[in-house]
């Protein structure tokens, strides 16, 4: 006879870890700051833009409750807007 076997612990349910707060004055700061450390260059670092991009596809799904089969729509919105940004911080 096979038994279940039953751990003594309790369960815990897996908390989503919300995606960190970057409002718009957030991504201008680290805009500002990634341009002045590259001696007023008019780049930025592939992985801070990927990251501000992530963030804000994040927000994106999050504003639509995480429906599914928008994940593409997302990212190209969210690209978009990190460039306007990326734009508007260098012109400023």
């Amino acid at each position: 006879m096979v038994t279940k076997r039953v751990s003594p612990g309790t369960k815990t349910s897996r908390r989503k870890t919300a995606a960190p707060e970057l409002a718009e004055n957030a991504v201008i700061a680290v805009l500002e700051s990634s341009h002045s450390l590259n001696g007023g260059s008019t780049s930025i670092d592939p992985d801070v833009r990927r990251q501000l991009v992530a963030a804000e596809a994040y927000f994106l799904a999050e504003r639509r409750g995480f429906e599914a089969g928008h994940e593409l729509e997302d990212w190209v919105a969210a690209e978009e807007a990190v460039d306007s940004r990326i734009l508007h911080a260098q012109v400023a």
